[in-house]
């Protein structure tokens, strides 16, 4: 009788427990992902910043809320206000803001993994993922998942990295990781949440990196919610989307990037809503975080403030529509510059360079009208890829463009900007999927030549027969984005030309240019045309 007692004394427990887990009204969840270094406010770029997410929080604390704050990946590389510490800046704002979690994205990995696991260490917060596997010994790149108690509610969180990271961070920097995609993610997600619901996690949120782009079909947020039960928020990031929907009966919710919006998850009706707070001038700024970020971007403004030249118009690197998707002015510009600077250095022994290929999602700023600064070239190009020569012949150069733009019209990071190439993309052709890239998630064109058409190389026509000379970015070379064919055994040969994109910009309008960009850059140049 005694241990009959003490059974049911256990289940009435338990019963009033997750009833009093249900009511989750005390309860925020706070959200932000894409932030790439966007932290300090701007007014003219709608840009709340880290100070605004730190004054939010402030207040609902002061309400007697309980704030649960989370990252979904992206936060340490873009803006010039956490490059030229490699990020440890952002992680000194996220911990200053006080986060509770976050999940590594595909741009935590630019600087190489040393960086990455660095950056790791001086987060006073998780950095998860459960799905990067350490090839050489089987384990996990970085903790899976965590659990944080927010007043009587023990929150269950699982990380989540794209496994397009294994192409869209510099092949270099994820060299020897696995990622982890398809049924294989599905099943360590599944895993993770299952161990977290044995613990007796009364809320279940996923923070993922994923993104829900076409191209990426199955290894999306979307897919996960599809293939994987338990979860009851998926918070999100990667296609700079916003989202705020239901899949499987979890609120799918993402904000944007650069905390132009600011996450803001409650509990109302019986469900989780997602409440999105846009850009808001007036919104009240923690003091000691703005005064770190403003110490930040004063010191690294100074260094940033030296004149290039000018330009009376902008170079417009909008990412959609615009470098992602169609030929633009900073592509011409970019893509000129590096196939300027190719010809100036002494790579091949009597070789001229044909042509230039840069991928649009490594341009990731415009150019303003005006004084052009060092600043504004670093904004534009922040990677600081060291440019390469690749050797090809015209079938593989074909095939190189037809993969790069097997999404388009749609967005895809890998859109080739082009200096010396005149091609078209028809897409009306849809694209089919040939062989599967080693260690990618992309795929090659099953019909060469179906979509794209190269009409000349160099000023002369093309020919699939011919060998060229291509100046690029090294993500191209080790198969970033939909570039897998350049490390496919026997597809190019390439030599570094001892410059990286940033200085070849700089010596171009410098140089070349004689500090002046000329008005024939004002609009694109006619070198892509796209049918639809």
């Amino acid at each position: 009788m005694k241990r009959l007692f003490c059974c049911l004394l256990l289940v009435l427990s338990l019963l009033t427990s997750t009833a009093f887990a249900a009511d989750f009204s005390d309860l925020v969840i706070l959200h932000t992902n894409d932030t790439h270094g966007y932290d300090q406010r701007s007014d003219a770029d709608g840009v709340n910043g880290m100070a605004a997410v730190a004054g939010l929080r402030d207040e609902l604390l002061a309400q007697g809320k309980h704030v649960l704050l989370l990252d979904a990946g992206d936060a340490i590389q873009d803006n010039n206000l956490v490059n030229f510490s490699k990020g440890a800046s952002a992680i000194a704002f996220m911990n200053a803001v006080g986060y509770d979690a976050m999940c590594l994205g595909n741009h935590e990995f630019d600087y190489g993994q040393d960086v990455t696991l660095a950056r790791i260490r001086e987060a006073r917060f998780p950095m998860m993922a459960c799905n990067i596997v350490v090839e050489a010994t089987g384990e996990l790149f970085a903790q899976p998942v965590t659990i944080v108690r927010k007043g009587d509610h023990k929150i269950g969180i699982v990380g989540i990295t794209t496994p397009e990271a294994a192409t869209s961070a510099s092949p270099m920097a994820v060299a020897g990781l696995k990622f982890l995609q398809g049924q294989d993610l599905y099943a360590a997600v599944q895993k993770e949440v299952n161990y977290l619901k044995a613990l007796g996690c009364d809320l279940i949120v996923a923070v993922g990196h994923m993104g829900s782009e076409n191209f990426n079909v199955g290894n999306r947020s979307n897919d996960v919610l599809e293939n994987v039960t338990g979860i009851d928020i998926f918070i999100d990031g990667h296609d700079h989307a916003v989202k705020n929907l239901y899949v499987g009966g979890a609120l799918l919710a993402e904000t944007g990037s650069y905390t132009k919006n600011i996450g803001h998850i409650v509990w109302k009706d019986g469900q989780w809503q997602e409440e999105l707070l846009p850009f808001d001038a007036k919104r009240t700024q923690d003091k000691d975080v703005k005064a770190l970020i403003d110490r930040v971007a004063d010191d690294v403004n100074a260094q940033l403030s030296k004149p290039i030249g000018t330009s009376a118009f902008a170079l417009d690197a909008t990412r959609d529509p615009g470098v992602r998707t169609m030929e633009m002015n900073a592509g011409d510009f970019v893509a000129d510059a590096f196939l300027w600077q190719a010809n100036q250095a002494t790579v091949i022994d009597g070789t001229t360079v044909d042509a230039a290929i840069t991928n649009g999602g490594g341009i990731r700023a415009s150019i303003p009208a005006g004084t052009v600064t060092l600043g504004d070239i670093s904004r534009a190009v922040p990677y600081n890829n060291v440019l390469y020569v690749m050797t090809l012949k015209g079938s593989d150069l074909l095939e190189l463009l037809e993969a790069a733009t097997c999404a388009t019209p749609r967005a895809i990071g890998a859109f080739p900007q082009v200096a010396g190439i005149e091609y078209t993309i028809d897409t009306r052709v849809p694209y089919e999927n040939g062989r599967q890239y080693p260690g990618s998630t992309y795929f090659a064109p099953k019909n060469l030549g179906s979509r794209v058409q190269i009409t000349s190389v160099g000023g002369k026509p093309f020919d699939l027969d011919a060998t060229y000379h291509v100046v690029t970015v090294e993500f191209v070379v080790r198969g970033g984005d939909a570039y897998g064919h350049c490390v496919e055994p026997g597809a190019i040969e390439s030599t570094s030309i001892g410059y990286a994109d940033k200085e070849a910009i700089v010596n171009y309008l410098k140089e070349a240019l004689n500090g002046v960009v000329p008005e024939s850059y004002q609009e694109a140049q006619g070198r892509i045309t796209i049918l639809k």
